[in-house]
C-alpha cells in the first residue's frame, strides 16, 4: 500500500513536470511568432531574378513556336507527334538558357521551384501562341469535315431510323425505298471553298455520284437541303439552356453548308457513303479528310 506522504510527493513531482513542459511549449510558441527581419534589398533582388526568368521563358516559347510554325511545319504534309514532342523535350534546356543569359548574382537564387514554374510558363506560352499561329487568320491546318453525320428526310416508307457511330439504320416495310440523303460540310474559314468527292456504293458498285467539285458549286444540293427544312428524321439541334432551335442535327451551325440528294430504288442491304474533303491550307497545301459511312436498310413486318 502507498502511504499519504508518498502519494503527495508523486503528485507534486508530476505536476511540476507538466508545468515545466507547458512553459517550454509556451516558449517555443513565442519564438515561433517572431518574424524574420525583412530585407528589402534581398526581396528586390529576388523579384528581379524572377522577372528575368519570366521574360526569357516567354520569348523562348515564342521563338520555338515561330520555328515550328514557319520552318518545321512546311516540311510536313500532315500532323505528326514531333509537333508537340520536340517542344516538350526542349524544356530540359531552360536551366542552361538561364545560366547563359542571367547574371550570376541572380542565377544563384534559382531553385527547383523556379525551374518547375518556368517549365509550366514555357509550356502554356507555346500552346497559346501555337493556337494563334496555326488558326485563321494567320494559318489554317484544320481540314473541312462533315459536321453531323448523315440524315434522311421523313418518309412514310420508313418505320424507324437512327444514326449511331457512323452507321445510319433504316427500317422499312418495303423491298425498295426512295430517300433524300442529307449531310453538311463544316470548316473553320469558308466551307464553300472545300472540294468534295462523295459517292454511294452498293455491293462493290457505285450507284450514285453525289459530288465531285467545290461545295459552293453544288447549288442544287443546297436548294434541296433547304427544301427539306425541319423534316429530317433526326430532328433539330436545340440549345440546352435557352431551348432555341439551332438547326438540323446534321447542320447545327449557321456556317455549315447543307447538302441533300435524292436516291431512288435502294434495295435492302448495306450501302457505303464514301466522302473526301480537301482544301488548300496554310502551311500545308492540302488539308484532307476522309470518311466512309454506312447505310443499313432492313425490312420489318
Amino acid at each position: 500500500m502507498v502511504d499519504v506522504d508518498s502519494a503527495m510527493r508523486a503528485s507534486a513531482y508530476g505536476g511540476g513536470k507538466r508545468r515545466k513542459k507547458s512553459d517550454d511549449d509556451k516558449q517555443k510558441e513565442k519564438e515561433g511568432r517572431v518574424l524574420e527581419p525583412f530585407d528589402p534589398a534581398a526581396a528586390a533582388k529576388k523579384e528581379t531574378a524572377e522577372a528575368y526568368s519570366m521574360w526569357i521563358v516567354i520569348v523562348y516559347g515564342l521563338g520555338v513556336c515561330l520555328f515550328m510554325r514557319y520552318f518545321f511545319m512546311p516540311t510536313l504534309t500532315e500532323p505528326t507527334r514531333a509537333l508537340w514532342l520536340l517542344p516538350m523535350l526542349l524544356m530540359v534546356s531552360i536551366p542552361s538558357l538561364h545560366k547563359v543569359m542571367v547574371p550570376v548574382e541572380y542565377y544563384e537564387l534559382f531553385t527547383m521551384g523556379n525551374w518547375f514554374r518556368a517549365c509550366f510558363l514555357y509550356f502554356f506560352s507555346f500552346i497559346a501562341l501555337s493556337f494563334i499561329l496555326a488558326n485563321p487568320p494567320l494559318g489554317d491546318i484544320a481540314a473541312p469535315t462533315i459536321s453531323g453525320g448523315l440524315d434522311i428526310e421523313t418518309n412514310d416508307a420508313v418505320v424507324d431510323a437512327r444514326w449511331s457511330k457512323g452507321t445510319y439504320y433504316i427500317e422499312t416495310n418495303q423491298d425498295t425505298i426512295d430517300i433524300v440523303l442529307g449531310m453538311a460540310v463544316r470548316d473553320n474559314v469558308n466551307a464553300e471553298t472545300a472540294v468534295m468527292t462523295a459517292s454511294v456504293w452498293f455491293r462493290g458498285e457505285m450507284i450514285a455520284n453525289l459530288s465531285d467539285g467545290a461545295v459552293g458549286e453544288l447549288s442544287e444540293a443546297q436548294v434541296r437541303f433547304d427544301e427539306v427544312g425541319s423534316n429530317w428524321t433526326r430532328g433539330d439541334q436545340k440549345n440546352t439552356l435557352t431551348k432555341d432551335v439551332l438547326g438540323p442535327k446534321v447542320a447545327s451551325r449557321a456556317e455549315d453548308v447543307g447538302l441533300a440528294w435524292e436516291i431512288s430504288g435502294m434495295e435492302l442491304g448495306d450501302y457505303e457513303v464514301r466522302i473526301n474533303l480537301s482544301e488548300v491550307g496554310d502551311p500545308w497545301e492540302q488539308n484532307t479528310w476522309d470518311a466512309v459511312y454506312t447505310i443499313n436498310i432492313v425490312r420489318v413486318a
